[in-house]
């Protein structure tokens, strides 16, 4: 009888006296594609880690056990198995990137930034497989290609910073292989890629998985992609595997009311009716925003080339309607959204509220708090070291510096309430840092900071991609609903065909800095003219 590849028996995970992960058992056969779904909290990643002890501080109990290859088995003997929780270090750090490899969410922190990504992926096959350099760096090269990148020797050469996110994505899964792993751990690692890379990446790990035999322990939110990629799902709630099970029948009837309810997790389309004359909150016309470049060879030294990542743009936003900008990475969506920000200069006219921007920071002020931006990542945008009542009250200090304390606090609190964060839910709410909240409840405090000079216009930049199913359907309903309250205008940016969905009445699509299709919403996704935007929505459906 063949045994699993690995076997996890009543595994439970604790940090001091916080036990975060309780008694999970499941197998992960030879071979097999198996996915781990739950929401943020619920203990996947956690799970997935320490598999081979990554998680520092982690104690843990019950069993996870190993087998060995049939190659390292003696004849007519069943292959050995090692319990990963109580085998030395020594043996685990032999099994660790190996036998087990890992492609996390986001490779740019993966990546040591110091090297090329041809001496990473090098490293992995001399130190794990005692490959000779120069046959090394050759083989290294076949791995890059096996992936999909184009011109692998040429991007042997690069460092991270000059890859695309799927590119970067494709080394980390070129460094897997280059181990030979029997077992590829994916931590989310299509979360932060548009519909169209998701898409590839998926492909690609199912061919990887079908051409060299190995299992996938695939860890998502996701259940488009569990759909589309898992043979088996296991479903995780704050630390209890609550339902397992095969894909199909777990997915189309679930028995779990968790799993019911991350499925019924949809964002859904709310948006208000927005009169054709009201007032132009931002307008552009031939918008065109371009970086300089330095050319090859001694021409280089004189002439600088240019690179135009905005071409000629029109639209118009108007009060209380959003706009969604779609496109792929690269197409432009983020330096459009810099641009109408003040903060890239650009050719052509672009008003805000009918002013263009001077450039200069005091005349500017003013539209400063007229035109407010939400980022993608809220960790990164808000400052550790600075408390809830610092970060949202910075602005008013600048743009409305006549208030006096007890009014910045009155407006405090009423911009936290709207969001939904009070000091009867959040004891010392004030006090507290952003590390003490939640994903979804970090995107609720970076919006109220917006929200605080009383802007006309919202950039929202990506602003649910890296939320899971259950806290991005709360983020856009409290948009959906601050937009109805105040007739906020929302510039949109965006890969997920589903937020656009749910939010935009109008629709902007980017192609390598070419506006391709623009117009109403209806009328775009029900008859887009253009291949590149039935590409998008046909990607974006599986969601």
């Amino acid at each position: 009888m063949k045994l699993p590849l690995l076997q996890v028996r009543d595994l439970s995970i604790s940090f001091g006296t916080l036990e975060v992960v309780h008694q999970i058992t499941f197998n992960v056969e030879q071979g097999e594609k198996v996915a781990l779904v739950g929401e943020s909290g619920s203990g996947k990643s956690v799970t997935a880690l320490s598999l081979v002890r990554l998680v520092e501080g982690a104690h843990m109990t019950g069993r996870c056990l190993w087998t060995a290859s049939e190659d390292e088995a003696d004849d007519n003997e069943a292959p050995q198995t090692w319990d990963l929780v109580k085998v030395k270090k020594r043996e685990l750090q032999a099994i660790r990137g190996h036998d087990i490899a890992y492609v996390f969410q986001e490779p740019m922190t993966a990546l040591n930034p110091l090297f090329t990504v041809g001496d990473q992926v090098c490293e992995v096959l001399q130190i794990k497989r005692g490959v000779p350099a120069r046959e090394a760096w050759y083989e290294a090269t076949r791995l890059l290609a096996d992936t999909g990148i184009d011109h692998p020797a040429l991007r042997m050469m690069a460092y991270p910073h000059q890859l695309s996110g799927g590119q970067r994505q494709r080394v980390m899964i070129a460094m897997a292989l280059a181990a030979k792993a029997r077992l590829l751990v994916a931590d989310e690692p299509t979360t932060a890629l548009d519909v169209s890379l998701r898409a590839q990446i998926l492909d690609l790990l199912d061919s990887l998985q079908k051409k060299h035999g190995m299992a996938v322990l695939l860890i998502t939110h996701d259940l488009a992609t569990v759909r589309r990629f898992a043979d088996r799902v296991l479903v995780m709630e704050k630390g209890h595997l609550v339902e397992s099970g095969n894909t199909a029948q777990v997915l189309s009837d679930p028995k779990h009311p968790y799993t019911q309810r991350l499925l019924n997790s949809h964002p859904v389309r709310d948006v208000p009716l927005v009169d054709d004359n009201a007032a132009i909150r931002l307008q552009a016309q031939g918008l065109q925003v371009s970086y300089a470049t330095k050319r090859p060879g001694v021409l280089g030294w004189f002439l600088k080339g240019r690179f135009d990542a905005v071409k000629r743009a029109d639209f118009v936003l108007r009060a209380g309607q959003t706009l969604g900008v779609i496109g792929e990475s690269g197409s432009g969506k983020s330096t459009l959204a810099l641009a109408v920000l003040g903060l890239l200069p650009h050719k052509g006219l672009l008003t805000v509220d009918g002013t263009t921007w001077s450039g200069n920071a005091r005349k500017d002020l003013h539209l400063r708090a007229k035109v407010q931006v939400v980022f993608q990542d809220p960790f990164s945008s808000l400052s550790p070291r600075m408390t809830v009542q610092e970060i949202v009250s910075e602005g008013l200090a600048l743009h409305e510096p006549q208030l006096d304390s007890l009014g910045r606090l009155r407006r405090l609190l009423i911009t936290l309430a709207s969001v939904g964060l009070t000091e009867s839910e959040f004891p010392n709410l004030l006090r507290r840092y952003p590390h003490e909240f939640s994903g979804g409840q970090r995107q609720r405090l970076a919006i109220a900071r917006a929200l605080m000079v009383n802007p006309e216009v919202l950039v929202l930049d990506e602003p649910t991609s890296a939320l899971d199913v259950s806290t991005q359907q709360q983020v856009l309903k409290l948009l959906q609903k601050l937009q109805k309250e105040r007739g906020l205008s929302y510039l949109l940016i965006t890969h997920d065909v589903a937020v656009v969905r749910a939010m935009a009445h109008q629709v902007l699509v980017l192609r390598a800095g070419e506006v391709v299709e623009s117009g109403a919403w209806e009328q775009i996704s029900q008859q887009p003219n253009h291949d590149y935007t039935r590409l998008l929505l046909s990607a974006g459906l599986m969601d």
